[in-house]
């Protein structure tokens, strides 16, 4: 009983993590698009062209938080190309035999 209470509980806080990423993703594109579309208007306001007003500054927020939002959806997708499952089984079967020799090595000294 208590091991289905623990996979509840896991299975809340996924749910809770991918609601905060849609919620992230909703605010990334809807505050954007306002910032982007006040800036074109405003530029084409004061005379600038349709191809003066797209320049880096129109999307820089676009791309850093981007950039964030990307890092955001790898961690509640659980999407990890440096640090992978792979790679975990690899590190911890070498850590598990560094602690055998060194057990080995600490129990021929104490003979």
């Amino acid at each position: 009983m208590e091991r289905d209470q623990n996979k509840l509980e896991r299975a809340k806080e996924r749910l809770e993590e991918l609601k905060g990423f849609y919620w992230h993703l909703a605010s990334y594109i809807g505050v954007n698009s306002f910032i982007s579309i006040s800036t074109i208007i405003g530029r084409m306001n004061n005379g600038a062209d349709f191809l003066e007003v797209l320049d880096f500054g129109t999307f820089a927020v676009w791309i850093f938080w981007g950039i964030g939002l990307f890092f955001h959806g790898m961690k509640v997708f659980s999407y990890n190309p440096i640090f992978s499952k792979e790679w975990e089984k690899r590190q911890i079967q070498k850590y598990m035999e560094q602690d055998k020799r060194e057990a080995e090595k600490f129990g021929r000294h104490g003979r």
